[in-house]
């Protein structure tokens, strides 16, 4: 079941204030076409007809209407559905897009910028990939970027190494904070940061840094993590829990686990056999069928059992070394959990999890939405229309309706 958080007083007044900007612009609108209807003789409209082109118009220029339209375009794009005249005409717009190499206090960094053809001084946005081992070149990012292009925003998206190769640590956050600073610099003003699965909770820790902060409009984390060390142990006991103390039953996909396994292969088998065995795990996480058959081929059968017993996730052995790099790296996992930040947050904080998500369990942003200040969580959904960062075919209409607005809600921040 969908769980919707309250929105904040402050979210309120903002949309007042938006609804009071709407209705100046409806007077100037007004205003314009009794010129523009005295100015053309003979030309005269129906009282009637005249009014509701008004309101019409009035509508489709509300922001709050507005960010809803383009919520619905980009929920379709990523799912891949064609979207047609006239949500087309009123949310989007031609994209283009160019390669570029960030120079950064965390060194040279790849990106990649979709923007609006019509809008080259649009609002900007960093988008984090999530672990895996096409980086930004994830067509599933790539078509996002694409769809937020679309829109109206200036879309960043650099690659994070680590996390491209499958580990994750603090080099990450400080990739993470450098790219936005630059990308804020490039802008003149704050810019917004979205972080998909890890990346997502590294872009809250990096939100918590002073010197990152400033550069931050608002952080927007899907499918995220709170507690690496609650985690860690999902991917162990198949159990997630809750911060009202119920506790989420869901098996742990195999994912979880191998990440954990092949940053610190070190632990799990002995040192003449690490080189061969990590290879045999990137293999197999970058989900190439035949090199993880050949990097197989070179090891022993000893060695063969070794990396096949690893990628047991039910193996009792497995679960309980497992347990032991845990406890061994406790401190580290604290550093990646935004956990013992939240509560020094002020940028604006936008949460949406996957209701069956089994690669970080939905409870993670339980646990978030009651640690943030009430004036910093915007808003939080946890939705059965996603699985970890990937959209279901078959949602409700009212789940649906949900999702678009709680999207239409980070657009209409984003977009300001």
């Amino acid at each position: 079941m969908a769980r919707r958080f309250p929105r904040p007083r402050s979210l309120e007044t903002r949309r007042h204030r938006d609804v009071g900007v709407a209705a100046a612009s409806r007077g100037m609108l007004r205003q314009r076409y009794e010129q523009a209807r005295t100015s053309l003789p003979g030309w005269r409209i129906p009282a009637a007809v005249a009014t509701v082109l008004f309101v019409l118009t009035s509508v489709l220029l509300s922001p709050w209407i507005h960010a809803h339209l383009q919520s619905l375009a980009v929920l379709k794009l990523v799912s891949g559905d064609t979207i047609r005249q006239p949500l087309k005409g009123l949310a989007t717009e031609p994209t283009e897009t160019r390669d570029i190499v960030l120079q950064t206090t965390a060194g040279s960094v790849r990106a990649r910028v979709y923007g609006p053809v019509r809008h080259p001084h649009a609002p900007g946005l960093v988008v984090f990939h999530g672990v895996h081992h096409l980086g930004l070149d994830e067509p599933r990012l790539m078509s996002f970027a694409r769809a937020m292009a679309a829109c109206g925003l200036q879309v960043l998206t650099p690659e994070l190494p680590d996390i491209k190769d499958y580990r994750i640590g603090d080099r990450s956050i400080a990739v993470i904070g450098a790219s936005t600073v630059w990308f804020a610099q490039q802008q003149g003003h704050p810019v917004s940061v979205m972080g998909l699965s890890f990346s997502g909770g590294l872009s809250l820790v990096a939100a918590a840094n002073p010197a990152y902060r400033p550069s931050m409009k608002m952080v927007f984390a899907v499918g995220s993590q709170d507690a690496m060390e609650r985690v860690a142990t999902y991917y162990r006991t198949g159990q997630a829990a809750r911060p009202d103390g119920s506790t989420e039953r869901l098996p742990a996909h195999e994912y979880g686990p191998l990440v954990l396994e092949y940053e610190h292969v070190e632990e799990f088998v002995p040192s003449p056999d690490v080189a061969g065995i990590r290879n045999v795990l990137r293999a197999h996480l970058y989900e190439d069928k035949a090199a993880e058959e050949a990097a197989m081929e070179q090891l022993s059968p000893r060695q063969q059992a070794e990396a096949a017993e690893l990628m047991d996730a039910g193996s009792s052995t497995v679960r309980a070394m497992l347990r032991t790099s845990e406890l061994r790296h406790r401190k580290e996992f604290a550093g990646l959990s935004p956990e013992t930040h939240l509560g020094e947050l002020t940028v604006p904080v936008f949460l949406l999890h996957g209701e069956a998500d089994n690669i970080i369990p939905a409870a993670e942003t339980l646990w978030m939405a009651s640690e943030l200040r009430t004036t910093t969580l915007q808003a939080a959904l946890v939705s059965p229309v996603l699985s970890h960062i990937d959209m279901e075919k078959a949602p409700s209409a009212w789940e649906t309706w949900k999702l678009v607005h709680f999207m239409a809600m980070v657009l209409h921040t984003a977009e300001r």
